[in-house]
């Protein structure tokens, strides 16, 4: 590997500087994407080996990132296991058979590693064009969002459906969020195999849980994945919309690193966490709509307040936004490599 600086600070190694990548760094905010997307739905472009590469290059070629991250989706287990998933434009994704019953989650299925092979395949393709450059992140929704949205039937507001059914049903929402755990570690597990240099779990939506909730039908089911990887020498990020309000609790699940929203203080939060642990974040990503000066000016305010600090991998406290200008998420990317310690 080439370029180790996203490893080493996973790991709580010294670094000259934060690496960084950025949440859906392939993505809208990019005419090149565009050119791609134009020509195939969003689900052959996860399902295409060749595509996903193309996509997933994309930030390494234009931007320089330290990581590349695996093109692909959150809800592609919840496919794998039986969900009749499309993806339409302006509304999102969409499950045309949501699980609400004892039923519908017994009809789902966890031997589906074979529906999966497309995203091993596009990880040798990837690897083979990275050519040990940088490493490559691959990823996995984490149980209660990939259910909230299996529940909801696609994107929610308010998760009213989901709680509904953790509160009323919470045996159904179990037998749900155990199937997908163990979909989960094997999905990644078969990402490792297949040559990823680090993992993350995306809980998209944990946000929407109260402090209890997320310990019952969020926290247990991804200590039970991270404890299942096969992770030696891959380091696993763990990742939430709330992570600023559950990160000690997420430290308990023991993942190398945890990835911090913007609403925290990074230094706090990594005070708070084991000794060793790193952090990941926590830009808002809104600061790159602003101009350059203000994007510069709030990259360093974060670089002071981590310096001296081993374990900080650079990032947004989420993804970018579809309308953020390429030019701005270039210039920030710039100001970070320029960047020493």
């Amino acid at each position: 590997m080439k370029n180790t600086l996203f490893l080493d600070a996973a790991f709580s190694k010294q670094t000259e500087r934060p690496p960084v990548w950025m949440m859906r760094q392939a993505g809208r905010f990019m005419p090149e994407y565009w050119e791609i997307k134009n020509k195939y739905s969003f689900l052959e472009m996860c399902k295409t080996p060749e595509i996903a590469a193309d996509v997933t290059m994309l930030p390494v070629d234009l931007l320089g990132i330290d990581a590349a991250i695996l093109f692909s989706d959150i809800l592609v287990t919840g496919e794998a296991m039986g969900g009749d998933l499309s993806f339409t434009q302006g509304v999102g994704p969409k499950f045309a058979n949501p699980v609400r019953t004892m039923q519908d989650v017994d009809a789902l299925e966890v031997d589906v590693l074979d529906r999966l092979q497309y995203v091993a395949d596009a990880i040798k393709v990837i690897q083979q064009r990275l050519n040990g450059s940088i490493p490559l992140i691959g990823f996995a929704g984490a149980p209660f969002t990939v259910m909230s949205y299996l529940v909801e039937g696609g994107s929610s507001k308010d998760f009213k459906l989901t709680k509904l059914l953790i509160h009323n049903h919470p045996e159904i929402a179990h037998k749900l969020l155990a199937k997908i755990a163990k979909v989960t570690v094997d999905y990644l597990n078969l990402q490792i195999a297949a040559g990823v240099n680090a993992v993350q779990l995306f809980d998209s939506w944990a946000l929407a849980l109260s402090w209890n909730d997320y310990q019952e039908f969020s926290h247990r089911y991804i200590q039970e994945i991270i404890a299942g990887l096969n992770r030696k020498n891959v380091p696993v990020i763990s990742f939430c919309k709330g992570s600023s309000v559950f990160a000690p609790m997420m430290a308990e699940a023991k993942p190398d690193v945890v990835s911090v929203d913007w609403n925290a203080d990074l230094l706090n939060i990594k005070n708070i966490l084991p000794a060793g642990m790193a952090v990941q974040g926590n830009l808002d990503p809104h600061i790159l709509y602003a101009d350059k000066s203000v994007i510069k000016k709030e990259i360093l305010r974060l670089f002071e307040r981590m310096r001296g600090q081993n374990g900080f991998i650079c990032n947004l406290g989420h993804g970018i936004m579809p309308d953020i200008p390429f030019d701005n998420v270039k210039y920030a990317i710039e100001t970070i490599k320029e960047f020493r310690y």
